[in-house]
């Protein structure tokens, strides 16, 4: 594949670059970090404003009519910046998915109101028993529509979003993706704290009606919407984890410039350059992998493997860099009032979504194992 940004995707890149460096000071992320809900609803409203939350709505719904490459393309900038917005959420998890699947009337109610910033989406995509394509929520089929039942947890932005995409299994072994509005009857919504303090949700369903209008994939063909969308979840946290790579390793570098001990700086110390070269190794397979599972899904191109090699760099390499840029920091590592302790945490809450270290190597295992001798 070809690593360059086309012009548009720099341009692209170079608009969020501006408008999240421009709104993300340090003192603004303080006060947004001790906001109950953790949502920056006026950079969201700038980002709205810019097209940047339309990029994958389709242009006759007000968007920008881009693809995945291009969400990508900001999401590595709110990697970078660790923007407190439900980007991913909205913009890759819920909004493709309804344009990609969903019938005509439903993308028509919903998608023109994420372009403008109205609507916050996401999608509840981990069960409790690991794997994310095999839900344990039923959905059984009642009058006009289904009736839901079960529970998801850690969904990403519950507790601030307007409709969340929910997979359930059938009796016959199908899977419906449904929006369902967590206001609705039957749905309780509880708050969960996740390792960046950001809220997650849990939503436990008791027999809640869906109707068909509200149904963006039937079960015939949601077994496949659910693995489309899973692997672009996981792509994209992977695209997130390159931006907070890149980040963490270039603090790392200005603070072991200017930080001095025995009247040096301490990047002239022979094992800190050792240490900082590793981590730079690091964030360079980290963005690679990443960007090559991006740039397949985007081309409708089988990434199965590539995605899980990508994760298991998100998880095994995102965790040395962020513990490297820690120590070389010495005792402001660990200061919560430095910035650093955000790409921290961050990474740590992307290394455990949707599978970590050790599952991405059974993928990787398996795919390897089925390759012809």
């Amino acid at each position: 594949m070809d690593f360059e940004l086309s012009e548009a995707q720099q341009d692209l890149r170079d608009l969020a670059t501006q408008i999240l460096d421009g709104e993300l000071s340090t003192e603004r992320l303080k006060e947004v970090d001790a906001s109950s809900d953790h949502f920056d609803r006026e950079l969201w409203a700038r980002l709205a404003e810019a097209g940047l939350l339309g990029v994958v709505v389709p242009e006759v719904h007000g968007g920008l009519g881009l693809g995945f490459l291009e969400a990508a393309v900001v999401l590595e900038q709110i990697g970078r910046t660790v923007a407190p917005v439900p980007f991913l959420a909205t913009v890759v998890l819920g909004a493709p998915t309804v344009a990609r699947f969903a019938p005509p009337a439903l993308q028509a109610a919903v998608l023109p109101g994420v372009a403008a910033g109205e609507t916050v989406l996401t999608a509840a995509l981990v069960e409790l028993a690991g794997d994310p394509l095999r839900p344990q929520t039923t959905a059984t089929r009642s009058g006009d529509g289904w009736t839901l039942d079960g529970q998801k947890d850690c969904v990403p932005a519950g507790m601030v979003a307007d409709r969340v995409l929910v997979p359930a299994a059938t009796a016959d072994g199908g899977v419906v993706l449904a929006l369902v509005d967590p206001t609705a009857v039957g749905v309780t919504r509880l708050r969960q704290d996740t390792t960046n303090g950001d809220p997650e949700a849990r939503l436990v369903l008791a027999g809640v009606a869906v109707a068909d209008a509200d149904v963006v994939v039937g079960p015939a063909e949601g077994a496949h919407a659910l693995g489309w969308l899973v692997e672009r979840a996981v792509a994209a946290q992977c695209v997130v984890m390159a931006g907070i790579a890149e980040a963490a390793l270039r603090m790392t570098a200005e603070y072991t410039k200017t930080r001095e001990q025995f009247g040096r700086p301490i990047a002239t110390f022979q094992a800190v350059g050792q240490r900082a070269a590793d981590a730079y190794i690091d964030t360079e397979a980290i963005r690679l992998t990443a960007w090559q599972a991006a740039w397949r899904l985007a081309e409708d191109l089988p990434a199965g493997p590539e995605v899980a090699v990508a994760k298991f760099w998100t998880a095994e390499g995102g965790q040395r860099v962020v513990h490297a840029a820690q120590h070389l920091h010495g005792g402001m590592g660990v200061d919560r009032d430095y910035p650093l302790h955000r790409y921290f945490l961050l990474a740590k809450k992307i290394e455990l979504s949707l599978g970590g270290t050790s599952s991405q190597l059974v993928k990787i295992g398996a795919y390897l194992a089925a390759l012809p001798a």
